[in-house]
């Protein structure tokens, strides 16, 4: 099944559980229901908003079913996240098997996640017009590790064709800096739970290393999947949406659950993370060779959508 992303975005919420469900109060007056959610449906929940509050027993019960509770600042970056300590049967053995992998492995685990992204980038190019063949070329030199770094080139000629010359990606950033912020949280928590569900730690990544990242695979394998983002948030810029409302966060959301091809025909970008995070446990316990990543193209109903505009 497929969950749902909730997000909390007013002010004055109180977020509490009864009887199977997640429940939003306004946290004015006599506490007035506001709607209710079935814990079973949802896959995270994003607490974007301020003066909120939640009780234990939510997040308990989030907890058990493996699903993300995560921290917005005024950016929209996601600053923190709840995370089981359990989401898998098999969760130890997959764990010590991640932690014994060679370093060679790794490499040759990174460039595969390399190479995809380049050319996921490169069909995001198609759709928008661009010029694709400045990332192919790239992503055919893909070596082991990417010791030439070209995801850095890649994403600097990438931001350029796709935005325009004057473009910055800037965390800090308004407009559509912000916008991307968003997309990527909600990307960032449905990779998490992915992981998770994998019975892989997340704090043990391919190639991301930084100290003070505690995502580091999960920052890792999204990657393949932020180009579906960046093409939404060209969408919606050509659009006129330039902030962050709740149309546009919806739209950005939904890009989850859209259809994206892999191996076995169309499947959605959310189950093609669970997908990807599940291959990597394979990989790590040696009973498959490669990663089962998105095949190069773009989410279908959002390739229709763009013809239709």
């Amino acid at each position: 099944m497929i969950g749902r992303i909730v997000e909390v975005a007013d002010d004055r919420r109180h977020l509490s559980m009864h009887r199977g469900f997640m429940v939003v109060q306004d946290t004015e007056g006599e506490r007035k229901e506001l709607g209710h959610v079935p814990l079973d449906d949802i896959a995270a929940v994003i607490a974007n908003a301020h003066g909120l509050s939640y009780t234990n027993n939510l997040l308990v019960a989030l907890a058990e079913r493996g699903a993300p509770f995560v921290l917005c600042a005024a950016n929209h970056n996601a600053v923190g996240m709840l995370l089981p300590i359990e989401g898998n049967f098999e969760q130890s053995r997959r764990i010590e098997a991640q932690i014994a992998a060679s370093q060679p492995a790794h490499k040759r685990l990174w460039a595969a996640v390399v190479r995809s992204k380049l050319e996921q980038q490169a069909a995001a190019l198609e759709a928008a017009g661009g010029p694709t063949a400045p990332l192919l070329a790239l992503a055919r030199k893909v070596r082991s590790g990417d010791p030439d770094n070209l995801e850095a080139q890649g994403a600097r000629r990438y931001w350029s064709l796709l935005f325009g010359e004057g473009f910055r990606r800037d965390q800090n950033g308004g407009e559509r800096n912000a916008l991307l912020n968003y997309g990527y949280t909600v990307l960032r928590a449905a990779t998490a739970r992915a992981v998770i569900a994998a019975g892989l730690h997340p704090g043990i990544g391919l190639h991301h290393s930084h100290d003070n990242n505690a995502m580091r695979l999960v920052d890792d394998l999204m990657e393949p999947f932020r180009p579906v983002i960046d093409l939404k948030v060209w969408q919606l810029w050509r659009n006129q949406e330039h902030e962050v409302t709740p149309e546009a966060k919806r739209a950005l959301v939904r890009t989850l659950y859209d259809d994206m091809q892999s191996d076995v025909g169309a499947t959605p970008v959310s189950v093609c993370m669970q997908k990807l995070a599940t291959s990597l446990a394979q990989v790590y316990l040696g009973q498959r060779d490669r990663l089962d990543l998105p095949l190069p193209g773009l989410p279908l109903a959002l390739a229709s959508s763009l013809r239709d505009d």
